[in-house]
């Protein structure tokens, strides 16, 4: 596709989830036909040898943070007589700050379409084997920030349990929250602590909140690590011995409910390694 062929405006194109090979064969045309290109690096990372490939599938790129995407002036600015492209690793909807982009757009008269990628969250329901349509609202668990810890995470949790769904809960890329510097993934050991802090402050709250459901290391759960990559691996057990694992660079857990046979099957078999 020349440069010529994409209209001007703002591309949102998805790039898949930690494996170029995962981009659709219109998201690479677009993307080397626009007249710019931006990697957005806040909401979710590409690995390093990836990252080195990109230039090669979709021509020169910069990268793009949280700063220049809430405040988008300079990138609008951008699309409003050229066609630019905003590289989004997984689906580039998943993130509610790429809704506002599209607010924006509409409401400056800015041209602006989606290009949709597959995301992490859809891979990693898939690869744990338990069932779609039972898993309820994911979370994000994010790093602690000073003093303050945001027990809301858990807490959802605890209401998917009670209704019988399993939870997707994604881990945190950057213990700053100001989404300027490359990402630090959080690892598994950090975010079963974390866990246990939001647990602690929860029982701290009411009377008569039951102690029992929080044993957080006791919980089931699943990790997935590096999914959509040849490095990717899933393995269950106990938070406990899940808080063990070493190795992987981007992770999430599920923490599932009561399983049906055919789900427990399916969790055995991924079995802590």
């Amino acid at each position: 596709m020349a440069t010529d062929d994409v209209p001007a405006g703002l591309w949102l194109i998805g790039i898949g989830p930690g494996d170029l090979g995962h981009m659709t064969e219109r998201a690479r045309r677009v993307a080397r036909g626009c007249k710019k290109r931006y990697l957005e690096g806040y909401t979710a990372v590409l690995p390093t040898e990836q990252e080195a490939l990109l230039e090669s599938v979709v021509g020169p790129w910069e990268r793009m943070m949280r700063p220049s995407v809430e405040s988008p002036e300079a990138l609008l600015g951008e699309s409003r007589n050229d066609s630019v492209a905003l590289l989004v690793v997984g689906d580039p909807m998943q993130a509610t700050t790429h809704i506002d982009l599209e607010a924006r757009c509409t409401e400056e008269g800015i041209g602006f379409e989606v290009i949709p990628g597959m995301s992490a969250t859809s891979l990693a329901v898939s690869l744990s084997g338990l069932q779609s349509y039972k898993f309820g609202r994911q979370v994000t668990l994010p790093y602690p920030y000073g003093d303050y810890l945001a027990t809301s995470p858990l807490e959802m949790i605890l209401r998917n349990l009670e209704g019988g769904l399993h939870t997707l809960v994604l881990l945190d890329l950057d213990p700053t929250g100001m989404g300027s510097d490359l990402p630090t993934p959080m690892s598994p050991s950090q975010a079963i602590s974390t866990l246990e802090a939001m647990s602690s402050k929860w029982l701290e709250g009411e009377d008569g909140r039951d102690s029992t459901s929080v044993a957080v290391k006791e919980w089931e759960g699943m990790l997935l690590s590096d999914v959509g990559t040849k490095d990717q691996r899933v393995c269950s057990g106990s938070l406990e011995g899940i808080s063990k694992i070493q190795g992987g660079w981007v992770h999430s857990l599920i923490i599932p409910s009561e399983m049906s046979d055919n789900e427990r099957d399916a969790f055995s078999r991924r079995g802590a390694m």
